[in-house]
Formats: C-alpha cells, structure tokens, sequence
C-alpha cells in the first residue's frame, strides 16, 4: 500500500486479550502477554510502511475495576514492556509518547514511561501515542481546567479557544483520528479520544488482538482507503 493512501492517524482499541487466552484454556495473563508480543511487532510494521501517526488504547481509567492480580499483572508487563521490548521500537526510529493521568500509576511504572518517552524524543519515525490509565471524558475536564486557568490568567481570550486550539490542548497535540479499528467484536469506542474521532472512519472485527495479523491490518486500511469522507459537506 503506498504511504500516500495511509490514514495520517490511525487508532486502535486493542481488545480481547482475556478472552483469547480463555479460549484457549490459558489464564488471562497469557492473553495479555500474547497481545503486547503482537503490538510490538503491528507497530513495527505500521512503521515499515510508512504510518505517521498510532494511538493504542492500552488500559484505560476504568480498568483498574478489575481484579487486583491482573491490574498488577498489566502494571509490571507495561515495566518490562517499556524497560525492554521498546528497545527494538526505539532502534527502528519510532517516536513513543503517552495519553493518561499520573495517578494511581505506581512510580516504577510511571518513570519506565518517563523513560522511553525521553530515549525516543528526537526520533522521526511513526509516533507511538500510548493511552495508559486514559479515559477521554478526563481528558476533556483535563483540557477544560487547562483552559479556563490560562483565560482567568489573561493569557487567551474567549476568541482564542476553537476547535483547533482544544486539540492542541489535549493530553498530546496530535492530528485527529483518520480511522479507528476496535478488535474483540465489540462495537464501541469506550471512552477512546471521543473529541479525537470527531470525524474518523471507523472498523470493527470479531478478531481479538492477538491474532490480529500484519494482512488483516493491511486489508482494513485497503478498506478505509476506497470509503468517501465526505466530513459532512454532502
């Protein structure tokens, strides 16, 4: 596919793990830890052909409602995640920032994302916006207050705030979302960069993210590409 009929941002809730790994009769830990082997390696290919910007929706604030063992779980596969298997992503020129609140990351957690977000800062490659303890009506308020502050300050004016103004406001300055693909056959954004996807194209399948291969990424954004956005001129 050339790069010139890529999705500038494309997003991806990476869903059913768990339920990969129960499928099969494994406990869900496997399911997590299969799916951040294929993340890495989807990430590297979407580098390879030429993808400028990825968001992954990671864990999100309301994930913390689960179990103790598996939040601790996810915690330290993020840690050795970042610490390690990133290392290949930093070599390959990808860029990695994070959407999310600092609380309650723990602070092993927190400085392994302070860390590569450091170790990847000047790289030019795909940026890797990961949503990590992320919900996007947060990040709305978050904006919000950010705002407001700078208004009540006399740093802006009411005419200073647009549409354009809010998304350079949000947790990172990213283009909108072009295309949002969910896995798990679920059909939902749950709370994903709703301000984000305003006017993104959207693709759900059955597939749960560990088996999403490089082919079926590769179909979807043949697909994306043969739709008509129209962004409501007609």
């Amino acid at each position: 596919m050339e790069e010139k009929n890529l999705p500038i941002h494309l997003g991806i809730i990476m869903d059913g793990n768990g339920r990969w790994a129960t499928k099969r009769g494994l406990k869900r830990s496997e399911g997590h830890k299969a799916g951040a082997s294929n993340l890495k390696k989807l990430c590297l290919y979407l580098n390879k052909i030429g993808l400028k910007y990825l968001s992954l929706y990671a864990f999100s604030t309301e994930n913390f409602k689960r179990e103790e063992a598996e939040v601790n779980y996810l915690m330290q596969l993020f840690i050795t995640m970042f610490k390690t298997e990133f290392a290949t992503l930093k070599k390959a020129n990808i860029k990695v920032v994070f959407s999310g609140g600092r609380e309650p990351l723990g602070d092993e957690v927190w400085q392994a994302m302070q860390k590569i977000t450091n170790e990847t800062k000047d790289n030019t490659g795909c940026t890797l916006n990961i949503c990590l303890n992320y919900g996007s009506q947060t990040e709305i308020v978050d904006m919000t207050k950010k705002i407001c502050q700078r208004y009540q300050n006399k740093e802006i004016t009411l005419e200073d705030i647009t549409p354009e103004y809010i998304q350079k406001n949000l947790y990172q300055d990213l283009p909108p979302l072009d295309l949002v693909i969910r896995t798990g056959g679920e059909m939902r954004l749950s709370n994903f960069m709703l301000y984000q996807a305003s006017y993104a194209e959207f693709f759900f399948t059955n597939t749960y993210f560990p088996d999403l291969s490089e082919t079926e990424l590769a179909k979807i954004l043949e697909d994306f590409t043969q739709r008509n956005r129209r962004f409501g001129g007609n």
